[in-house]
């Protein structure tokens, strides 16, 4: 069978690499915007929200070092259908499980057990298959088709019945699956990956030493990675989880102002491409090092938002609110040429297990903002929970820049 020869093959994995977290980023997003009308009819409670919420995460955070301990044996290719085909049938039958919560809370940690294998996949493949030169881009394309995910579920979500949304999205995962088997199709599954392109050997983590799985958790430049990612994490989760919620409910947004929740993404999109660009620029002067540049991104993708943060959670005119989160979250996407490339730096041969470690501890405040936030608001009020993702951010920003590196110390 002839295969299809549009892109080089470099441009073609970015491609298709983005395209997948384009649908992985619009499955997290159609939940926090349909569960306003979905609690209409099934009566749940701001603490019921919470979990519901919160279930994804769970599932995430179980996966991210498993798929990257098993990704050798069982391959890029393999890991990487395998876990779009399962968050896609588990987003299809979202809504046929939604009268129990419980199912639901069970179908949300499949998801996310699905989504998390993704990402230390791409980052493995991102890796070994893309120069130095051109990884700030390569990033950015990836996680600005995030992004664009975010914002096209934002869009259409309120928009449609709560039920269409879910069989939508994950009947467009399973179309993903078809081309990117139609761009691979000439091996069985179980063959080597020979078709994608490796500039260097690809390591067997299942056969790391102990003092080498010390060294994951030993080494502060990693610890920097892993704090910085879990600070962005933060006020990310709190964004996505719970904005569409507190624009309905503070400041009485309906389904068109629920649509300008696709703002904040369309900001970070554009930004994320801009960011990378920005670096790799910088990086041709000898006057930036690979270490400047990694500690100016993420200062500006940490600080930015925190102070933006904390001005809009005083805000009681929606207009204003929007244009401040959106200013926040654009500039939470000059981390993804910071710390987010900076695994490739200090860990170019395990960058998937570094990042796989990275996101299980950033995925933490996925599973604590959904309670914590319903806590907080019952309890106390919004500005609570807006001013301690501020404070996360700036002590993360402040932790990455005084333990960062940008040459590999493993």
């Amino acid at each position: 069978m002839a295969r299809i020869r549009w892109f080089t093959r470099t441009s073609r994995i970015i491609a298709l690499c983005s395209a997948a977290n384009f649908i992985n980023s619009a499955d997290r997003v159609i939940m926090p915007i349909a569960i306003v009308p979905m609690t209409e009819i099934f009566g749940w409670s701001l603490h019921e929200q919470g979990w519901i919420l919160s279930a994804l995460a769970c599932g995430y955070l179980s996966s991210q070092i498993i798929g990257s301990l098993y990704l050798p044996s069982i391959g890029v290719k393999n890991m990487l259908v395998s876990s779009v085909l399962l968050w896609s049938i588990a987003t299809i039958i979202t809504p046929l499980v939604s009268s129990s919560i419980a199912a639901l809370i069970v179908c949300r940690i499949i998801l996310g057990f699905a989504e998390g294998l993704g990402l230390p996949t791409i980052f493995h493949l991102f890796a070994n298959s893309i120069p130095t030169e051109g990884r700030s881009r390569a990033f950015g394309y990836l996680i600005a088709a995030g992004s664009v995910g975010q914002t096209v579920a934002s869009v259409f979500t309120p928009h449609m019945h709560w039920a269409n949304t879910f069989y939508i999205f994950g009947g467009i995962g399973l179309l993903w699956v078809v081309m990117w088997l139609s761009f691979y199709p000439d091996r069985p599954l179980g063959d080597v990956d020979q078709y994608i392109p490796m500039h260097e050997t690809q390591p067997n983590v299942m056969s790391f030493k102990g003092h080498l799985l010390k060294k994951l958790f030993c080494r502060r430049a990693l610890w920097a990675l892993y704090v910085a990612h879990f600070a962005m994490n933060w006020a990310s989760y709190i964004v996505m989880q719970w904005l569409p919620t507190y624009l309905s409910r503070t400041l009485g947004a309906d389904a068109h102002s629920l649509s300008l929740t696709a703002v904040p993404h369309i900001l970070n999109s554009i930004c994320g491409v801009i960011s990378g660009h920005l670096a790799d620029s910088l990086l041709l002067h000898k006057s930036w090092s690979v270490l400047n540049v990694r500690r100016l991104m993420t200062s500006i993708g940490l600080v930015g938002p925190a102070l933006f943060l904390s001005i809009f959670c005083v805000v009681d005119e929606r207009f204003l609110a929007i244009v401040f989160i959106s200013v926040s979250m654009g500039l939470s996407a000059c981390n993804y040429a910071g710390h987010l490339s900076n695994h490739v730096d200090v860990a170019p041969n395990h960058s998937g297990i570094t990042f796989a470690i990275s996101n299980t501890i950033a995925t933490i405040p996925g599973v604590i903002c959904g309670p914590l936030t319903a806590h907080l608001v019952t309890s106390s009020s919004w500005v609570m929970v807006y001013l301690i993702s501020t404070a996360i951010n700036l002590l993360g920003a402040l932790f990455y820049f005084t333990n960062c590196a940008a040459n590999q110390v493993i």
